[in-house]
Formats: structure tokens, sequence, C-alpha cells
């Protein structure tokens, strides 16, 4: 339920609603518009390569070694991007703050990326779309990305100053998730409503279970 409710203070009750797919309470890190149908990715590292593996110390005895160093890593940071694009990647899901070269990269090729999103957005997303998350490094380049989640949409979404990600993924069971924007005019309004609705929901559940049963 946390994950599938935004609460909004300073707007009357009235302004509920509830909108299809999720609503993730963040801003995206690069944002390229695009229509119709997408395929989305999910990480949970950083796209950007390290020059070594952890635990080796690597030592830089020039000028020309640090620029070449950031040459390596621009150019393979590009390498990834240009595997995504040709793999119809258009939004990246990341649980970890990328760099800005990814960033940058990112939105040269066109791939939208939200980051930072918690553990429990990440297993919800992966329970809707039946996605794991990529493991890029170590991977053949070569190699078609089959871990792809299908987004119907994917755009910004503004509640009142907080600008959010609003997307929606098809559903690989038949759970087809929805968000409840509540809204109220202060935030302990709008968590006694939560709450209320929480167990409402709660109840339900247990409702449901004794039939079946």
């Amino acid at each position: 339920f946390a994950e599938l409710h935004a609460a909004v203070p300073g707007l009357p009750l009235a302004s509920s609603r509830v909108l299809p797919g999720i609503v993730l309470r963040r801003d995206f890190a690069a944002y390229c518009p695009t229509d119709g149908e997408l395929r989305a990715l999910l990480v949970t590292e950083p796209l950007r390569p390290a020059l070594t593996a952890p635990g080796v110390e690597f030592v830089v005895d020039s000028e020309g070694q640090y620029q070449a160093s950031l040459r390596w890593i621009a150019n393979r940071t590009e390498a990834v991007m240009k595997h995504l694009q040709s793999n119809n990647v258009k939004l990246l899901l990341s649980s970890v703050k990328q760099e800005e070269v990814v960033i940058y990269y990112a939105k040269l090729y066109g791939v939208s990326v939200v980051e930072c999103l918690s553990s429990e957005e990440m297993a919800l997303i992966s329970e809707i779309t039946g996605v794991s998350p990529y493991a890029p490094f170590g991977d053949n380049m070569d190699r078609e990305i089959s871990e792809t989640a299908v987004v119907t949409f994917c755009q910004p979404l503004l509640l009142v100053s907080k600008r959010c990600v609003h997307i929606g993924f098809a559903s690989a069971c038949a759970f087809q998730p929805h968000c409840l924007v509540l809204c109220g005019p202060v935030d302990g309004v709008n968590e006694q409503h939560a709450a209320a609705l929480q167990e409402a929901f709660t109840m339900l559940q247990q409702l449901f279970k004794a039939v079946d049963q």
C-alpha cells in the first residue's frame, strides 16, 4: 500500500483520484519524451564502469594516464547506452544514483532515467512485470537484452510542487496496479485517511481469503 498511494497536502479531499500504473515520488534524472510503448530496464548498480575490480588498487602515474582513464570510462559508458538503444530500451529504472557521464549519454541516446528507487519499489516493479534487474558488465555486449519490461506510458506528473514520475506497465500477471493520489489540507488528515483505507483493504483481503477457503 505504501508504494501504491501518494499523499498530497494542501489540496481539498475532492481532488483525490485513482491513476492507472504507479507513481514514483521523485523526478526524472533524464527525460526523453517518446510516444507509444517502450522497453524499460531495471538496474541495481552504477552503469559507469569501474577501472579495477573490488579490492584492487589502481595507480595513476601521470596526467596522461588519468585522462586516458576518463576517456575509457566515457567510451565504455557510451557503448552501454548504444547497446540499450539497439535493444529498444528507452527507460532506465535504477535503485542507485548514476554518475553524470551516464546521464549525459542517456540523454544523447534518448533513454529516460529514474534513479534512487527504493528496494520496495524495485520489488513491486519486478512483481508487476516479472522482470529481474539487469547486470550489464561481464555480459557479452552483443547479446540481446531480454530482461526488459513493457511500459505503456511514462511521463512527468506534478503533484502541487512535487515533480513525480507516472509509469504504466504491461503486467505479466493478473495484478493491474493503480495508484491512489490522496489529497487533504494537511499531512495529519492525509495520514488518517491513508490508515483508514489501508485497514479497509486489509479487511477486504481477509474477507476474500475466507471466501476462497
